[in-house]
């Protein structure tokens, strides 16, 4: 009775996995800004502030990526020396039931959160600080992986959808069906 339509109330289905997903990320930034009001020290502030954005960075690769978009990324290492870039996704008919909140969440966050800390250096520039702009450049630097990684990851993701997709529709049921619906 109380029903609304589908698609306009749709809620957050990971909504534990999307705080810890923000979490992290507000703050290590808001530590960074605001702990030139209250420490004096800026071997604390360099030390939390990159411990913060450290466990952003494993949160977004290994939960939060997995949960809310249903993507997974690797770099390793092959016998030859080379970086070789792994991916993992969910099948396609799963990434296509995938939550639009949650997704919409991971990636706005993970691209505001690179151009708060691109900001953020823009200011340390300008009032001088070089100090400063090693802890931005950690920051930055986990940022940039993890929307490198995902990105890839999500190239490939929409690719594997497109090949599910081909071969759901080339398979013998959807044939059958179109055969006996035209009575082929």
């Amino acid at each position: 009775m109380d029903q609304q339509p589908q698609g306009i109330s749709e809620n957050y289905a990971n909504p534990k996995t999307c705080l810890f997903h923000v979490l992290f990320k507000a703050a290590a930034l808001a530590f960074y800004i605001l702990s030139a009001l209250f420490v004096n020290n800026f071997v604390i502030i360099f030390v939390i502030t990159v411990l913060l954005a450290a466990l952003d960075f494993w949160v977004v690769k290994n939960v939060s990526g997995r949960i809310l978009v249903g993507l997974r990324w690797w770099n390793e290492i092959n016998d030859e020396g080379e970086s070789v870039w792994k991916f993992e996704c969910l099948d396609g008919e799963s990434l296509a039931r995938m939550n639009k909140k949650d997704s919409w969440l991971f990636w706005w966050t993970l691209y505001l959160t690179a151009a708060a800390w691109i900001i953020l250096g823009i200011f340390s520039l300008i009032r001088l600080q070089a100090d400063y702009l090693l802890v931005i450049g950690v920051c930055l630097s986990l940022s940039i992986a993890n929307i490198v990684g995902f990105t890839k990851c999500n190239k490939d993701a929409k690719k594997n959808i497109q090949d599910w997709t081909t071969n759901a529709l080339l398979s013998g049921s959807v044939r059958s069906h179109l055969q006996s619906a035209f009575g082929v």
